[in-house]
């Protein structure tokens, strides 16, 4: 070819030269960054797939760190919880002591007594002052916040967890469904051969037992029912039992009942060395089918209910727990208490007694509306990756909620000099009802100690190791797509250099191809 104007060949050897130089600048740029993709024009799709992995991760990494940082809040909270505990256990051994009047003498328990006011104080003072970072773990500050709560219903909620949707209050709705019962004994008013007009025709020894333990009492013939009344309400504490005459004087009778509601308690009264029991008149009746006990205030035919088979011979009569419905869910009933659990909420209600044995009822509601610790243990902000806890307040006013004789006793109440002080410290002689509110404060930690424990273990660790196994596979996942094989660019960067240099040398000879042409002017 004899043309000078274009260079064909030339021409062909520069773009060729151009490819070359581009697919050397796309090794070197990969070698030098350790990354396939460093741009979207690399590859669009990747690109994307990839920033979405990356969004993903770096998702999860705050995950983890939250999980973390939970784990740490959860064991400061019970570290401080721990020494409450403590605290609660020597106020119990204090109080032992001191049940121990023959061995102590007043001084001594007066001692006691400011050793029990000293620890009650201590705890109030952790309770406020126990921090993570500034914020307060025990004072109240992350326990939930309630709305409407009729105290004509539920005495006391604890409310554990809650999900708020949108940040709606979320609503509890309260129907009882079955009633709460104490155990039940009919014992009427005139059986032949031991009963006349109530009172004892012969000198009767009766055992009564309860939830608390076993008496012996004796009466003498004559005794009256109001007397042996007397009588067993003066040791309810140490049965657990109590009687009263039903409506209608005592020719219509007394009923025995357990001092509390509930499938643990329990009440029997049987005879002492009385006939064989086929031969013995003295006999008592219980409510057929675990049906609810009658009102013994108001007049009542009870010979009519034993006649038709509504009473029934028994000697013993146990409790029932308290079913009800929480916004639709059959909950767990003990005594007067009602508890929930499930991943929406979880709360513990103590009912008032009469809510809790009217199942005819109408229904009590009442909102959460905040509060709580809420802790976002996943990727992406959304109820379902978020868990909530309460940690109700500690001081010694809000610890051991415990009903006596109406109303409602926590801790300090056990302190002297309190104005809401009862009849329970160490110089009154009466540990009965302190024991009570101590035994509740301690299982009322525990529980405590136990849900954050549980939390951690079976939440926070559980999610932690779920997410680092995401965080692993996304990982693997990212590197497959943008992370450069450095085998397989150093073989292509070797490629494109010798191309480059022979590109560079093909060009040089197509231009001095043109050259060739000045032979002919010659």
């Amino acid at each position: 070819m004899a043309r000078i104007n274009t260079n064909v060949s030339s021409v062909i050897a520069q773009a060729n030269l151009n490819r070359s130089s581009s697919e050397l600048n796309l090794r070197l740029q990969r070698l030098s960054t350790g990354m396939r993709i460093n741009r979207g024009a690399d590859d669009p799709a990747g690109m994307i797939i990839s920033e979405r992995i990356t969004t993903d991760i770096a998702g999860i990494e705050q995950g983890i760190k939250n999980g973390e940082r939970a784990s740490s809040v959860i064991a400061t909270t019970e570290a401080g919880l721990a020494e409450v505990s403590e605290l609660l256990n020597s106020i119990k051994a204090l109080m032992v002591e001191a049940a121990n009047t023959g061995g102590n003498s007043a001084d001594e328990r007066a001692a006691n007594q400011l050793q029990i006011d000293s620890a009650i104080q201590s705890i109030t003072r952790i309770s406020n002052t126990a921090s993570f970072g500034g914020l307060k773990m025990l004072n109240g500050n992350l326990d939930f916040v309630t709305s409407g709560v009729a105290s004509s219903a539920i005495t006391k909620a604890q409310i554990f967890s809650a999900q708020f949707v949108q940040g709606q209050a979320a609503q509890v709705d309260v129907d009882v469904v079955a009633s709460a019962q104490t155990g039940g004994l009919f014992l009427n008013g005139n059986n032949p051969g031991t009963i006349h007009d109530g009172r004892l025709m012969s000198a009767t020894t009766l055992r009564i037992s309860g939830s608390r333990g076993v008496q012996e009492l004796t009466f003498a013939a004559s005794t009256t029912y109001l007397q042996i009344a007397t009588a067993i309400n003066s040791r309810t504490s140490l049965t657990g039992v109590t009687a009263e005459l039903v409506a209608g004087g005592a020719s219509s009778g007394m009923v025995f009942k357990s001092e509390g509601y509930g499938g643990d308690e329990f009440v029997s009264v049987e005879r002492v060395g009385g006939p064989p029991e086929s031969e013995d008149p003295f006999v008592l009746y219980k409510v057929a089918n675990d049906g609810a006990w009658p009102d013994t205030s108001t007049a009542f035919n009870w010979a009519s209910r034993i006649s038709s088979g509504d009473l029934v011979v028994a000697k013993r009569d146990e409790g029932r727990d308290v079913q009800a419905l929480i916004n639709g869910n059959l909950a767990t009933g003990e005594g007067l208490t009602v508890s929930v659990n499930s991943t929406s909420l979880g709360l513990e209600l103590d009912l008032d007694e009469t809510f809790a044995i009217s199942p005819g009822s109408s229904s009590t509601s009442f909102d959460i509306t905040g509060g709580g610790s809420l802790f976002q243990l996943g990727p992406q902000i959304n109820a379902l990756q978020q868990v909530s806890i309460g940690v109700p307040s500690m001081a010694a006013e809000n610890l051991g909620g415990t009903l006596s004789s109406g109303s409602m006793f926590f801790i300090s109440s056990l302190m002297k000099g309190q104005p809401n002080s009862i009849a329970s410290n160490v110089d009154s002689g009466d540990f009965s009802t302190a024991s009570d509110i101590l035994d509740a404060a301690i299982d009322e930690v525990s529980n405590l100690r136990g849900r954050l424990g549980a939390f951690e273990r079976n939440v926070l660790d559980t999610n932690r190791r779920s997410l680092q196994a995401s965080f692993e596979n996304l990982t693997a996942s990212q590197s497959r797509l943008r992370d450069a094989d450095f085998a397989f660019e150093t073989s292509k960067l070797t490629r494109a250099q010798i191309l480059q240099q022979s590109g560079t040398t093909v060009l040089g000879l197509a231009n001095q191809a043109s050259q060739s042409v000045l032979q002919l002017l010659g």
